[in-house]
């Protein structure tokens, strides 16, 4: 039997970090597919997001989540972008050890500015400020567990984060290299 499977990267981190955009251009640059797991969970129930949440809560939107980032980690072969709140689940946390999973990291202000609109019912309403906040506290240490690198989307261009991610895929190295310094 061969081994399953793997994903050539897949993308963790908060709202607005870019690991739509990201992806995308990562997997065009990689010459491999592309997967959202939003758009895939949508996909799968057949109702968009903030329907999930307004019917059946958060809890059973984190069931769907778990269950299609399973059965998508286990034969997807390209670049994957999984939701902010995927790190929540111990069953996916699991899921992607060993696999070349990149945490994109942003400051909260950029994180709030990227992350206004409908289609992020954890965010809507109030204080999305101390919202995000509260979300990057409890969640960065789970991103930080699945890291296989960490790529920081505050002020620089896709383009660019994206070289940089190649080179590290491509060098096998999670560090970044220190580029044009003299000795």
């Amino acid at each position: 039997m061969s081994d399953p499977a793997r994903p050539v990267a897949v993308l963790v981190g908060p709202p607005g970090a870019g690991k739509t955009t990201i992806g995308r251009k990562l997997a065009r640059r990689l010459d491999v597919p592309f997967r959202d797991a939003d758009h895939l969970i949508e996909d799968a129930e057949g109702r968009s997001i903030p329907d999930i949440f307004a019917t059946g809560g958060e809890p059973e939107f984190r069931r769907i989540e778990e269950r299609v980032i399973g059965e998508t980690l286990e034969s997807f072969e390209g670049v994957l972008s999984l939701g902010g709140g995927a790190v929540l689940s111990e069953a996916t946390r699991h899921r992607l050890r060993g696999l070349k999973v990149v945490h994109l990291t942003i400051g909260v202000a950029e994180g709030v500015r990227r992350s206004r609109g409908p289609g992020r019912p954890l965010l809507a309403g109030g204080d999305a400020t101390a919202r995000y906040q509260a979300l990057l506290t409890e969640r960065s240490p789970l991103y930080r567990e699945v890291a296989w690198t960490t790529v920081s989307s505050e002020r620089r261009s896709s383009g660019k984060v994206v070289a940089d991610i190649v080179d590290r895929l491509e060098s096998g190295d999670p560090h970044p290299r220190r580029r044009g310094r003299r000795p």
